[in-house]
């Protein structure tokens, strides 16, 4: 049996999906987020909550398990979940690597992220042999996932077979509907609401469908102790929110907003988020990780897997768009 960790978020879901879809038999973890009936729905998907800082929870969900995709993570960019989340995500990838090898486990996935590489701040490529600096630049998201790694790599010299994907910002449908309000995700409804800035920022972008196939054919090979960066391209964040608003239908961002003007719209988005209840469109960090200018190389995948190819980045935008409109727009 599969075990897939997170399994209701993001990555977790599409992965749990097209694992269903497969025919395999998937045990399917959650903790807060609840499965929709939709997903309850899907062959050969057995869901169990299961809270993964808890040990006798991971030895229980371990059982009978011989492949894990572990996508559960706190993702977040708000300065208050900082510390909880670094801790959370290392706590629960250091559970499930050792109960993986207590428990004989085939094979582990981390889904991890770029961010975990860190940033170099100049506009030298960054590729996998990168290796993590201190820095100002790096985020607390990336922290968490640098310390999660750390886990994975300690797991596969005490025996354990693994590979880690690091993908760049991962564009997608979320696979419920509350989805769109969070994540990479959130930012095709930034665009449809002609948000009217723009910035400077140049980063990786990719599609769910690309890390679901590089997920499940690494799992499928003999590949183990590597990782790989996933990227169908550096972008400009301009770029981006351009073709999605083409995609849309919208306007355009139309303001520039460089390192000044972009930390008075953080500050603005957090006092309204205050005010409101809501989550803050902007952070902090999201507003200077918009100013950076980070370069990845994502060719080792294609050298590892001969006959994957990515995505075209415009493909993906304009597939979103459809499924976004078609949910929100009678």
């Amino acid at each position: 049996m599969i075990l897939v960790t997170g399994a209701s978020g993001f990555v977790g879901a599409h992965l749990a999906k097209e694992l269903s879809n497969s025919g395999a038999s998937v045990r399917a973890l959650y903790y807060r987020h609840e499965p929709t009936p939709v997903m309850l729905a899907w062959p050969g998907v057995s869901w169990q909550q299961a809270n993964l800082l808890d040990i006798y929870d991971v030895e229980v969900v371990m059982e009978g398990i011989s492949e894990i995709y572990h996508c559960a993570a706190i993702v977040s960019f708000n300065p208050a979940r900082k510390e909880e989340m670094i801790h959370t995500n290392t706590e629960i990838t250091s559970n499930i690597a050792n109960s993986a090898i207590d428990a004989g486990v085939r094979k582990l996935v981390h889904i991890s992220s770029v961010a975990s590489l860190g940033r170099n701040g100049t506009t030298k490529e960054i590729t996998e042999e990168a290796q993590w600096e201190e820095s100002s630049l790096n985020s607390g998201y990336g922290l968490s996932k640098h310390g999660s790694e750390m886990e994975v790599w300690r797991s596969i010299g005490e025996g354990l077979d693994a590979v880690i994907l690091n993908p760049g910002i991962i564009l997608g449908e979320p696979l419920c509907p509350k989805g769109w309000q969070d994540g990479s995700s959130r930012l095709m409804q930034t665009a449809y609401k002609e948000f009217p800035f723009f910035t400077d920022g140049i980063t990786a972008f990719v599609d769910i469908a690309d890390v679901v196939r590089a997920a499940i054919a690494l799992m499928q090979s003999d590949i183990s102790g590597e990782r790989f960066i996933l990227s169908a391209g550096n972008y400009p964040f301009r770029d981006i929110f351009n073709r999605m608003a083409d995609a849309l239908g919208r306007r355009r961002p139309r303001f520039h907003a460089g390192p000044f003007a972009t930390s008075l719209v953080w500050r603005w988005s957090m006092l309204q988020a205050r005010l409101s209840g809501s989550k803050p469109i902007i952070t902090k960090e999201t507003a200077r990780n918009a100013q950076l200018k980070s370069f990845y190389k994502a060719d080792k995948i294609t050298r590892a897997l001969p006959g994957f190819t990515y995505n075209s980045i415009d493909s993906t935008i304009v597939r979103i768009a459809q499924t976004y409109l078609a949910e929100h727009v009678a």
